[in-house]
């Protein structure tokens, strides 16, 4: 059985891409990046417990400090001049929550890690409804990378997985459902790391998959 690692943020996409490498993998890694976002304590904290939740040993988890894109800045989640925005509906605009080229670097890590271990398939969460202007969020995106891992790498056949990458949050939460994925332990707020803020973008969406799917979402939300 091929070897499988998973970018796992917390959030609801990742961890439905966590079920999905359950079911199609025996030995599985988890990475996690602290990119410097505004919940990053909060993540990790999702991070941990949803590894504990797969029984995943400290081998096979690893979490990596790019702490340094607070740095460049540039975006809401990594910048303090910068607020959250409330949800404002759906766009196929650039929101102020893009980090400029933070999967580039993400993915980068992940495979320099995949040609240590061995691990042919990296996951990712990458989701067009959640983030329809994002320019690294698109399947062609992912196509030019898989690309670019074949030309730049010793181990050769290394391939990034999108597997919520064309649902919408409705189908990701019954896919969710169906994998029996604990998204109790998930954290997906921009803003908040004690009640989720339940208005910025993320939460937004994830409340409407929940409601379109007819399943209670099981994590707290801050009360208006």
């Amino acid at each position: 059985m091929e070897k499988a690692i998973v970018l796992l943020s917390g959030g609801m996409d990742s961890l439905v891409c966590v079920g999905e490498a359950v079911k199609n993998h025996q030995e599985i890694f988890f990475l996690h990046l602290n990119y410097g976002q505004k919940t990053s304590e909060r993540e990790r904290q999702a991070f941990e417990e949803i590894a504990r939740f797969y029984n995943i040993d400290n081998h096979h988890c690893k979490i990596i400090d790019m702490t340094f894109l607070r740095q460049i800045g540039g975006s809401s989640l990594t910048d303090d001049r910068i607020e959250v925005k409330t949800f404002q509906g759906d766009s196929k605009g650039i929101p102020d929550s893009y980090v400029p080229f933070r999967n580039s670097i993400i993915l980068s890590l992940a495979v320099s890690w995949a040609e240590v271990v061995g691990a042919t398939k990296l996951y990712i969460g990458a989701n067009d409804e959640d983030s329809p202007g994002y320019p690294d969020c698109r399947p062609s995106y992912y196509k030019a990378f898989n690309q670019l891992i074949k030309e730049g790498t010793k181990a050769l056949n290394i391939e990034i997985l999108t597997p919520v990458i064309s649902l919408k949050k409705k189908e990701i939460v019954e896919k969710g459902i169906e994998h029996k994925v604990p998204f109790h332990l998930s954290w997906s707020c921009y803003k908040n790391s004690k009640e989720a803020c339940g208005v910025c973008d993320s939460c937004s969406l994830r409340l409407r998959g929940f409601r379109e799917a007819g399943i209670p979402d099981p994590i707290d939300y801050h009360k208006v």
